[in-house]
């Protein structure tokens, strides 16, 4: 249902058609608002991998009305558990399966990549979305902007939202270049498929390796049928073309050499066919992403490190908030919807890039003795309180975009 003072004349181009975009694409059609989606793929496509549906995102896409098909493609762990990367002894166990309904009002998901994109996308129409769309740059008007395409075609609307990555051009267009920074970090993402489950080595949990210069997340996916690896180093350069390539099995096993058998075992059954690397990159938190009849969503205006889990989650958070406000403001208070949209995400987003970093650090502690440390300091945590220690993410967690509505009239108050 869209708010009362939707005004239903508003015209949204969204750029790219990744997770944030769908989201918000699905989530301005709830509100009965009018968007086109443009997106440089010849189709609608995700690179096979996993991704982390914390409780925080499964609020929003139960407001969407996915409840039923997350359901259907998702897998609840037990638990989300720290390990020593050479020993496998658990650092910390955080109940998730038994716990996140009643602590922060929704479970927590391991689903696959492709599979959320599919169901986010499912009712998007084909004269709502323009594949094969490069866009090269931003023109804004008196009352409005213009997406410019490189086959020369252009896109009015009231509003053009830059949900195009990293390498957003729409973020470019509106604040000039600024080359994202390599953060010392490669990753390689991976699949396993599943004979048994569970897996002998391979519990059914969120499980967080951690070891020098390095640390492993193995968490399954498909309801079980498949493991997700996500296995990060320290690299100093990152020499590829593409932010994201092929990589090889043998790669993989290099990367970790000395690591607990169980990983090993993991990482020599996976899908050859399925093992990407990216090299991580970074940008330090904006302090605004608005301008004129513009403004961007997901990776494009706050690109983070995997650590928390977040970089999906923040994207859904940020559709779902942004077609909220813009249904609530209506067309001919668009400046005070993206005030009312950068007053709820901004801070939020920002403090998440930043302790995505802080989570690099102490995932990769160098020496034993800083290990040591590290692990008594979660003991402790888990003696005081077992459901707030691990990870340290229950104020990620606890955040509700669902309850947005109640604080839009504080950009009005401070635009009084």
């Amino acid at each position: 249902m869209g708010l009362s003072r939707m005004d239903s004349t508003l015209r949204v181009g969204i750029i790219g058609a990744g997770i944030g975009g769908v989201t918000l694409a699905r989530a301005l059609a709830q509100q009965g608002i009018e968007a086109h989606v443009f997106e440089r793929a010849a189709a609608f496509g995700e690179v096979g991998a996993g991704v982390q549906m914390t409780p925080n995102a499964v609020k929003v896409l139960g407001a969407l009305g996915l409840d039923e098909q997350l359901d259907k493609i998702g897998f609840l762990p037990n638990a989300m558990v720290g390990r020593n990367w050479k020993t496998a002894r658990e650092l910390f166990r955080t109940p998730l399966k038994a716990s996140c309904p009643e602590l922060y009002g929704a479970d927590f998901h391991h689903v696959h990549r492709a599979d959320l994109h599919a169901v986010l996308a499912s009712d998007i129409q084909p004269g709502q979305v323009t594949f094969g769309a490069q866009c090269v740059g931003l023109r804004q008007q008196a009352n409005s902007a213009v997406a410019l395409f490189a086959d020369g075609s252009e896109f009015e609307a009231d509003l053009i939202v830059g949900a195009d990555g990293v390498r957003s051009v729409i973020r470019e267009q509106l604040w000039g270049e600024e080359a994202a920074h390599y953060t010392g970090h490669m990753c390689w993402r991976a699949l396993v498929k599943v004979d048994q489950h569970p897996l002998p080595f391979v519990s059914p949990d969120s499980n967080f390796w951690m070891g020098p210069k390095g640390h492993v997340v193995t968490y399954y996916v498909k309801g079980g049928a498949m493991v997700n690896i996500v296995a990060v180093n320290e690299s100093p350069a990152w020499v590829e073309e593409s932010w994201n390539a092929k990589s090889t099995q043998q790669a993989l096993l290099d990367g970790f050499k000395g690591w607990h058998p169980d990983l090993i075992e993991l990482f020599r059954r996976a899908d050859p066919d399925a093992i990407y690397k990216w090299g991580l990159f970074d940008r330090d938190p904006m302090k605004a992403w608005s301008k004129g009849n513009a403004t961007l969503l997901g990776d494009a205006g706050h690109p983070m490190l995997p650590f928390l889990s977040q970089g999906a989650a923040m994207a859904i958070e940020d559709g779902y908030v942004l077609a909220r406000s813009l249904a609530f403001h209506g067309k001919h208070q668009l400046a005070l919807a993206l005030q009312a949209y950068e007053l709820e995400r901004v801070q939020r987003t920002s403090r998440v890039q930043l302790e995505a970093r802080e989570r690099g650090r102490t995932y990769h502690l160098p020496s034993a003795w800083s290990q040591l440390k590290r692990d008594m300091t979660y003991r402790w945590r888990q003696w005081l309180n077992p459901n707030a220690v691990g990870i340290q993410a229950n104020w990620v967690y606890e955040y509700d975009a669902r309850k947005c509505g109640q604080r839009f009239p504080l950009a009005q108050q401070m635009s009084a």
